[in-house]
């Protein structure tokens, strides 16, 4: 089986190796084989990894992630990953929204052009026209 120390598969997956140690030490990596006192992983943390910033990219917390790699793909992983997924949407789609209100009253900021922030009648209390 092919390894790779902490330091090669923290270049491969663009991460510190004391991140590496931290996933490690929460659960999210299995516990590293030794090789001549260094961390050594298999290739396919690689992949483990991959999993792990895609669900934190789409807002899992550690927690749930490990729960979801914790699970026997016999026992269910299958459903568990759908309920979680299904869970998450609903909070995906506020912070969408939430950001669409923000990127929109940048805009309008930009579309302004007063620049002059003490009197900008989009910074007001009341917004334009009050």
């Amino acid at each position: 089986m092919r390894t790779l120390g902490i330091g090669e598969l923290a270049r491969q997956v663009g991460m510190r190796p004391s991140a590496l140690r931290y996933y490690e030490s929460v659960g999210l990596l299995p516990s590293a084989e030794r090789a001549g006192g260094r961390r050594v992983y298999p290739v396919a943390t690689v992949r483990r990894i991959a999993l792990i910033k895609m669900a934190q990219r789409a807002g899992f917390t550690l927690a749930e992630i490990r729960g979801l790699l914790d699970t026997d793909a016999d026992r269910g992983a299958t459903r568990q990953w759908r309920a979680l997924a299904e869970s998450k949407l609903p909070e995906l789609d506020r912070f969408i929204r939430q950001t669409q209100i923000l990127r929109d009253a940048v805009a309008d900021c930009l579309a302004c052009g007063c620049m002059n922030f003490d009197k900008c009648q989009l910074l007001s209390a009341g917004g334009p026209g009050s």
